[in-house]
């Protein structure tokens, strides 16, 4: 099944990144990109995705070529419909969006309903681009907010938020049924996030407070007081793996140093990971002279979080 993605605009790469889990990708243009998927029910996992279309076609991004693929679609929903436009900025469209969704509508044989209707079309302009498309899935914003940090039974300042920890969890490519582990899990939020995505989470810490906290904010997940650099666990059982390195006092997370920590951190999860498979590992400083030997670099990614704090995002491969 072929899909149009319709991206969030919080960062250039990660939603593209994301969308590995759901299929192959065969176009792409800001914030929009084609995928070829078997699964197109994953979809519903994404978190940087604000729409998830039923491919319907594509055009030039003029008015004569948007006119000409509506005429040729010959849409004629048979329930209610709405047709809404979205240009991302840089498109070469100049006309504005409601004259483009009146255009839009009336080409569309059936009854127009702008509120709660049963079927969407959407035309995304992307670049020199338009993209067609009906509605499969779209993400809530209110979801992820009500699983904020703040509103959880355990709280610590400094975690991820939601919608982050759900674009780790799926970068990491973990199927449905298939344990990940955090071994830095903190308040447990990645265990959250993956349990939701209908993995199983399994979290460690070597802090008990924390790892009891973690059991108040998440019934579903499996938590472990644990040292770093001696995991619970066998060789190459672990299929995948996501976590936020600590970077306080190396006194506070249990180590020499906070590079020996994550030294010994990486050839732990190096020595669980099922070979093939991934961890992501979001650190604040540059650790790839430590992932040499231990693994590949599939993606390297950074996100400005304020001024004095700017994450760094890695992809690994065993």
């Amino acid at each position: 099944m072929r899909l149009i993605c319709e991206l969030s605009g919080e960062h250039p790469d990660l939603p593209f990144a994301e969308l590995e889990l759901i299929g192959r990708e065969t176009a792409r243009n800001p914030q929009v990109a084609v995928i070829e998927t078997d699964s197109p029910s994953l979809a519903g996992r994404l978190s940087l995705t604000r729409y998830v279309l039923a491919y319907l076609g594509e055009c030039e991004a003029d008015l004569p070529s948007f006119t000409s693929l509506l005429r040729e679609l010959e849409l004629t929903p048979s329930s209610p419909f709405s047709a809404r436009v979205r240009i991302v900025a840089g498109s070469s469209m100049t006309l504005a969006v409601p004259e483009l969704e009146k255009i839009m509508g009336s080409a569309i044989r059936g009854r127009v309903r702008l509120v709660d209707p049963a079927v969407e079309f959407r035309a995304v302009f992307s670049a020199d681009r338009c993209y067609i498309g009906r509605v499969l899935y779209r993400t809530e914003p209110r979801e992820f907010s009500q699983r904020r940090p703040g509103s959880r039974l355990f709280f610590h300042p400094g975690v991820m938020m939601p919608r982050m920890a759900r674009a780790l969890v799926n970068i990491s490519l973990v199927r449905e049924g298939e344990p990940l582990l955090d071994p830095f899990c903190g308040t447990g939020g990645i265990v959250l996030e993956a349990a939701l995505a209908g993995a199983r989470g399994i979290g460690c810490d070597i802090d008990r407070v924390m790892a009891a906290g973690s059991r108040k904010n998440v019934p579903a997940g499996d938590f472990l007081v644990a040292d770093t650099s001696t995991l619970p666990f066998g060789d190459s059982c672990i299929p995948a793996v996501v976590t936020d390195l600590p970077y306080g006092q190396s006194v506070s997370v249990g180590a020499s140093s906070l590079e020996a920590l994550y030294h010994d951190a990486l050839h732990e999860i190096r020595r669980v990971l099922v070979p093939g498979r991934r961890a992501v590992v979001v650190t604040h400083r540059d650790i790839d002279p430590l992932t040499d030997g231990l693994f590949s670099i599939v993606g390297s990614y950074r996100q400005r979080v304020h001024r004095s704090l700017t994450r760094r995002i890695l992809v690994l491969r065993k």
